[in-house]
């Protein structure tokens, strides 16, 4: 999904998780929140991580997309997540490799 149309959903979803994503806030703060809005908006299904890396990070989203794993990590770790991958519920603390999904706990 490119970097417009993800702003225009935060933008439409209107809560305050997705208004601090689009707000002056630190990177870290608005990754956390895109995940977060995004995750609540698109539940019960999931959402990829570089959707929030692209909404926060335009042209630069990649740069971001490390970043943007580890706070989904630490969103799961505090309860408000799950990370998948194919359909299965990830160890928090293990290893992961290829692409994740991010849905709400």
């Amino acid at each position: 999904m490119s970097d417009g149309r993800l702003r225009a959903e935060l933008t439409s979803i209107g809560s305050a998780s997705a208004k601090v994503a689009l707000s002056d806030a630190s990177v870290e703060e608005r990754l956390e929140a895109a995940l977060l809005a995004l995750a609540e908006h698109r539940s019960p299904g999931t959402t990829c991580p570089s959707d929030a890396a692209r909404a926060v990070g335009g042209a630069e989203w990649r740069d971001l997309m490390d970043r943007t794993r580890e706070i989904a990590r630490d969103l799961a770790r505090r309860g408000a997540v799950e990370i998948t991958q194919r359909g299965e519920v990830l160890d928090v603390d293990g290893p992961w490799r290829g692409p994740i999904r991010v849905r709400l706990a």
